[in-house]
């Protein structure tokens, strides 16, 4: 079965985005699911799909669950409606919105198929996560093994270095403790 590859954007900063892979027989309650999960927040908000255009304008609504807000065209349910019954296009495009209080915004496009799906992998599948996914209720996602990730990917706490980042004024390099100038000349400058 073929597998279609989505790169989810978040859209105060498009260098932060998740591509997720899903098979065409899934449901956009997986797709919901699954963005969630790869951006760390929690299921407990309402959430929407529109599908779209190529310039992010919202199209038909993919709703969560069932609600009475009039709309000029009825609304599709994520548990019902599969990704191949709204994929139109090869570069499909959605705008997802999350938890409306907050206005959690999305964007979502068909960046790829596969002809085959990995035998290996259980399908939704985040496979590639760029950038720090924001914090879903604050600061909250700095603390804890958050900052212990950042630590050790950003090297945050190198011995001999201040808070930002910097040697100690005259602290100079093992190679040039030996006594000699950064020339390699053992003897002292004057000495012509």
């Amino acid at each position: 079965m073929p597998v279609l590859k989505f790169r989810v954007y978040w859209e105060e900063d498009e260098s932060v985005y998740r591509d997720i892979s899903i098979k065409p027989n899934q449901t956009f309650l997986a797709l919901h699911t699954a963005i969630l999960q790869a951006f760390e927040f929690d299921t407990k908000h309402g959430a929407t799909f529109f599908r779209s255009n190529d310039n992010w304008q919202r199209g038909r609504e993919i709703i969560l669950q069932e609600d009475k807000q009039p709309r000029k065209v009825e609304p599709l349910l994520m548990s019902e409606t599969t990704i191949a019954d709204a994929v139109k296009a090869p570069n499909q495009k959605f705008i997802y919105l999350y938890d409306f209080a907050k206005n959690w915004s999305f964007l979502v496009e068909l960046i790829g198929v596969s002809k085959d799906e990995n035998a290996k992998l259980t399908y939704p599948v985040c496979v590639r996560k760029e950038g720090l996914a924001p914090s879903q209720y604050g600061t909250k996602g700095l603390v804890g093994d958050k900052l212990v990730e950042m630590e050790e990917k950003y090297d945050l706490n190198k011995e001999g270095m201040d808070e930002e980042g910097f040697g100690e004024e005259g602290e100079e390099s093992e190679e040039a403790s030996d006594g000699g100038d950064e020339f390699g000349a053992g003897e002292d400058e004057n000495n012509y």
